[in-house]
């Protein structure tokens, strides 16, 4: 697979990664063998890049990626984890002894003496402009507690705001046929900064794979059923914040853009993954088979300029007027 530099990390990440989110929580319950066996599908196909957090499953998605590597040793994979969750979204709570906290729990979880990336987990907007809490961040670096870090955001505006500060190796966001926006500017200003691109939510919480329709019915631990408003968190990150029927009838009319051998989902995925200055996408997945699927989107031929084109047009017409603004 196909393998860029992530960032000033110096280090390669596959154009395919794995979220691992729904190994720990609010996809609904993951048997530890069956979240090994995923992990050990995408990284058969080629992935060398997963994305975890601290409060997936209070610790137990990154548990279960430091188990699993520490029987693969010869994997030369990067994990990347997320902090600032585990106590009320406050700025003031962003402080380096809270840091030093957080990551010593992430590196008992994932079995690691240094973290390979630390991502500040979408945290409150003014965050994002204090120097103190980049200097911890900084403190981190030098105490080898963390080898880079970086930052999930929200929004546009917040990416923005992350690129500009020079330490920052890495920005994730949201983006997918769905999401546009960050085309506009974040992802060129990153590619000018030398910043990398995470892809998160490539799929729309699954609505681009096609396979739902308007009485689908999610689990109640699921957070596609419970933070549809927003209840939860921020309502962006669930169906990238789209109403579900509107987003199923979408859906439907992407999968009509499919190439012959592809799949909705991977057709989504490879629109990603040929957008100049994306590093890396993070699908998730609960299944071997899904996992494999993924990492395939990798191998596809780039998409013509028709299904770009169509791509714009669709989202100009059916999802814009209610995500664009917003985030």
């Amino acid at each position: 697979m196909e393998q860029r530099v992530l960032g000033s990390t110096a280090r390669k990440a596959s154009v395919v990664g794995l979220g691992t989110w729904q190994l720990g929580a609010d996809w609904g319950d993951v048997r530890e063998e069956d979240a090994a066996a995923v992990l050990d599908a995408a990284v058969e196909a080629g992935v060398t890049f997963l994305d975890t957090a601290d409060v997936y499953g209070d610790g137990r998605s990154e548990q279960l990626i430091g188990r699993y590597l520490r029987g693969r040793p010869d994997a030369d994979v990067l994990v990347a984890t997320k902090m600032g969750r585990r106590l009320p979204q406050l700025p003031e709570h962003y402080t380096l002894e809270n840091f030093r906290s957080w990551t010593d729990r992430s590196r008992t979880n994932l079995g690691v003496d240094r973290l390979d990336l630390v991502q500040l987990h979408c945290p409150p907007t003014p965050v994002y402009s204090s120097d103190e809490v980049f200097d911890a961040l900084d403190t981190l670096v030098e105490e080898q507690r963390i080898a880079a870090y970086g930052v999930s955001v929200e929004t546009c505006a917040e990416a923005l705001t992350a690129i500009a500060r020079p330490g920052v190796a890495s920005v994730q966001i949201i983006l997918n046929p769905f999401r546009l926006k960050p085309l506009e500017e974040v992802v060129p200003a990153a590619e000018r900064a030398g910043v990398g691109i995470i892809a998160r939510v490539p799929l729309a919480s699954g609505l681009l794979s096609g396979r739902y329709t308007k009485e689908t019915v999610f689990p109640a631990d699921d957070h596609r059923t419970y933070n549809r408003e927003g209840a939860a968190f921020d309502q962006g990150e669930t169906f990238a914040g789209i109403d579900f029927a509107r987003g199923v009838e979408a859906a439907a009319e992407f999968a009509d853009l499919a190439p012959e051998g592809a799949t909705p989902a991977q057709t989504a995925l490879r629109w990603i993954i040929q957008q100049p200055g994306v590093t890396t996408v993070i699908p998730g997945a609960r299944s071997p088979q899904q996992a494999r699927a993924n990492a395939a989107a990798a191998a596809l031929p780039p998409l013509p300029a028709t299904t770009l084109d169509a791509v714009r047009d669709l989202y100009d017409r059916r999802i814009r007027a209610q995500v664009h603004d917003r985030w």
